[in-house]
Order: C-alpha cells, then sequence, then structure tokens
C-alpha cells in the first residue's frame, strides 16, 4: 500500500464516523457530532501544496431543513447558509452536519423568534469553527430574502459542440482527455455544464450540480474534450469541494501560468443540504460570487437549486 491509499483510507475513515448507525435522535443539541475531514489528504494525490495553495476561494452550505424553538415552545423554520474559506484545515462532513443540525429540532432558547435565532446562530459558528479551526460565518434565510439569478453571462458548453459526435468512454476522473489550442490573443471565456455527477465517497450516493468554468488565456480549451473529461467524473466517489479542487487544477495544469482561472460547482441538495464551492486564482472574482458568498442573500442559478 502507498502513501496515497493510507492518506485515502485515513480520510475514509475519518468521514465515516456515522455510517451505517443508527441517528442518535434531535432531542439533545450536540456538538460532538460533527466532524472534520482534513482536506490536505485528497489534495496531496493532485499536488495541491497545502501551504501554497494556487486559489483562494470558499465553501457555501444552505441547510433547507433547520428547526429549533423559543422558550415557550414556539417552533422555528429557516434556511442556514454558512461560508468558511478554502484554506481552513478541515471541511465538515455532511451527514455529520446534518446530524448535528437536527440536535437542535427541540433546543429551546430566547423568548422571541429572533433571539432563538441570534442565538442559534452564534451557538452554530462557534461549533463549526472549532470543528474546521477556521472562522464559519452564519445567517438565516427566510422568504423576506433577496433570491438573485446568478452566472446568467455562462454558456452552456453543449450548445457549442456536436453532441452525436462526442462518445464518451471513460468514467473515472481523466485530465489526458483534455485538450488546447491556440488563440491569436487572450480572450475571457465563460462556461457551464449542466451534468456533472459525482459520487459520494462515503455512502458511494450520487451527487449531480452544474459547473462554471471561466478562463482567460491564449489558450482555448477544447469543447468536447472537456465535455468528455467532466463526464468522466461520473464514477468518481469523492466530496463536492474536492471535485471543484481537481477540476481546477487540471485546468489550472494546461493553461498557461498566470491566466485568470475560476471553478465553482453548485450541486443540488442530498438530505436536505447542499453544497457550493468556488475556487479563483485572480483577485478580481467573478462578480456573481460575491452574491453567492453574500450570508443575506439566496443565490441559485437554474431549475435544480
Amino acid at each position: 500500500m502507498n502513501i496515497l491509499d493510507l492518506f485515502k483510507n485515513k480520510t475514509d475513515r475519518i468521514a465515516s464516523t456515522h455510517l451505517g448507525k443508527k441517528s442518535v435522535g434531535s432531542n439533545a443539541y450536540n456538538p460532538k457530532l460533527l466532524v472534520g475531514v482534513p482536506r490536505v489528504e485528497n489534495r496531496k494525490q493532485y499536488n495541491i501544496d497545502e501551504n501554497n495553495l494556487p486559489f483562494e476561494g470558499w465553501d457555501v452550505w444552505h441547510a433547507y431543513e433547520f428547526s429549533c424553538m423559543t422558550e415557550k415552545g414556539v417552533p422555528v423554520t429557516r434556511v442556514l447558509k454558512l461560508k468558511y474559506p478554502c484554506n481552513s484545515k478541515n471541511i465538515v462532513e455532511s451527514k455529520s452536519l446534518k446530524l448535528y443540525l437536527n440536535s437542535f429540532n427541540m433546543f429551546k432558547r430566547g423568548d422571541t423568534i429572533e433571539e432563538c435565532l441570534r442565538f442559534c446562530c452564534s451557538l452554530i459558528s462557534m461549533d463549526l469553527s472549532s470543528c474546521i479551526v477556521e472562522p464559519v460565518f452564519v445567517e438565516f434565510l427566510d422568504n423576506k430574502t433577496e433570491k438573485v439569478e446568478i452566472f446568467n453571462n455562462f454558456v452552456n458548453i453543449m450548445d457549442l459542440v456536436n453532441e452525436t459526435e462526442i462518445q464518451t468512454k471513460v468514467y473515472k476522473e481523466a485530465p489526458e482527455l483534455l485538450k488546447v489550442g491556440l488563440r491569436s490573443t487572450k480572450e475571457p471565456t465563460y462556461l457551464m455544464f449542466d451534468s456533472l455527477r459525482s459520487n459520494c465517497r462515503v455512502t458511494h450516493q450520487p451527487d449531480f450540480g452544474d459547473v462554471f468554468i471561466y478562463y482567460n488565456s491564449e489558450k482555448k480549451i477544447d469543447e468536447a474534450s472537456l465535455v468528455k473529461y467532466l463526464v468522466s467524473f461520473r464514477n468518481e466517489y469523492h466530496f463536492h469541494e474536492e471535485c471543484c479542487e481537481m477540476i481546477f487544477k487540471r485546468l489550472s495544469d494546461i493553461l498557461n501560468a498566470g491566466d485568470e482561472l475560476f471553478v465553482c460547482c453548485l450541486y443540488t441538495r442530498r438530505g436536505g443540504i447542499d453544497i457550493c464551492p468556488a475556487r479563483w486564482n485572480f483577485g478580481g472574482k467573478v462578480a456573481d460570487v460575491q452574491i453567492l458568498l453574500d450570508l443575506e442573500k439566496f443565490a441559485r442559478t437554474g431549475i435544480k437549486q
């Protein structure tokens, strides 16, 4: 067994803490349910230097089934939106987050709904920050929250290729499928692919999402090859954040040094939770990411989110 297999097995053991076990219920608040999974293990496999990341970015989560109660037993239900930076030591394992948030179901605090939510917001931020070893920012959304459509200027890559001429045969992540050509000048390119599928490395359940890619380069990524590459994730077993970083790293490897690159994956919810990682290598950022990162806005695109 090589060193990468040891890293993978360690990560899988940590992430599988709650796998195949009966839920402990939701009658008592329990921060010990949270499980932090080190980012470094997966990054080593793709030559991403943990101490010199080739990108910056955030992981944005939406939990659609959060509920708690006031001291008088009045139920409060909200969408919880949270974010934390990609340089955190850990990510939070999603099933552990679901179990942890469920432990608030019978949790009573505050004389009013506002007091209850404010207390829970502070407590969740503290617990998650301890889990991932980096500050976690938390907010609650309701029906009054501003809803904003994002990434409308990204072109569906399937509109740029002849689908009858594409044949996919590889369903494990294969960067050798990517091909590039040259352009006369740098040109900004905005692409999206709405059929990304990967699988949870813990439960092996399928995860579906849309991936958004922006790059500005004299090189031009062949769209048909990019489709084949993204399809190659269909039998991959990785966390959402890992898939986003893998795509970023592979594209970065075939572009020129200094080229602007941005990758964001908006996954659909599973178990009442969705995860939206975004990575970029330039200070300006894609404008719509600022909306995604705004905890006081509900930012979505398409019909799946």
